[in-house]
């Protein structure tokens, strides 16, 4: 929701107007440790929060993760924004690349997803996953750094890259460099 409103530029009630209920996840892209929100009808949230405490739902002392959450909250368009800058520069990294391997299209690249189409038979999408995450002995002579890249095998032929709070525009390029030597070697 708040990746789709910073987005969007519009204030996140636009986006929920025609909604019963919202459930807010305060750790995705806030920085929140833990923590969500529920909103919705009186009767709805009610229900909600019967049903919670009969499952045994609930904290004590529960104001430090709100306070993370409140804060988070404050600096959520600034954060996210970033988030969205730096997806948006690693696709465009993908697309300078032209590399046999791998594509990205920029156009679906809105908020902090890329999603990384993998051409030809090989490597799979789980295995060029595993050539990003791993380090090499080559890699750090050649580049003289040592970069662990974690992406998602999404489906057969794609591979997905989230941005978050603690990945940086540094990160970033670091990712990208990784993505180039990996290709490279793919092919060689």
């Amino acid at each position: 929701l708040m990746n789709a409103a910073v987005a969007q530029d519009v204030e996140p009630a636009r986006i929920t107007q025609h909604c019963d209920s919202v459930s807010l996840c305060f750790s995705k892209g806030l920085g929140a440790p833990a923590g969500a929100v529920l909103a919705g009808h009186r009767e709805f949230v009610a229900e909600a929060w019967r049903v919670r405490k009969l499952l045994g739902g609930g904290m004590r002392q529960a104001g430090v993760l709100a306070a993370a959450a409140r804060l988070g909250l404050e600096h959520a368009e600034a954060t996210l924004r970033r988030d969205h800058d730096n997806a948006r520069r690693f696709a465009e990294g993908i697309q300078e690349l032209n590399s046999p391997l791998c594509s990205v299209s920029l156009s679906a690249v809105e908020t902090n997803i890329v999603m990384v189409s993998i051409r030809g038979g090989w490597p799979s999408p789980a295995e060029l996953c595993e050539h990003l995450r791993a380090v090499s002995e080559e890699e750090l002579a050649e580049t003289g750094q040592a970069v662990s890249v974690l992406l998602f095998p999404w489906s057969a032929r794609t591979v997905r890259a989230v941005w978050h709070r603690d990945v940086s525009a540094h990160d970033t390029e670091l990712a990208k460099n990784k993505l180039e030597f990996v290709a490279r070697k793919c092919q060689e």
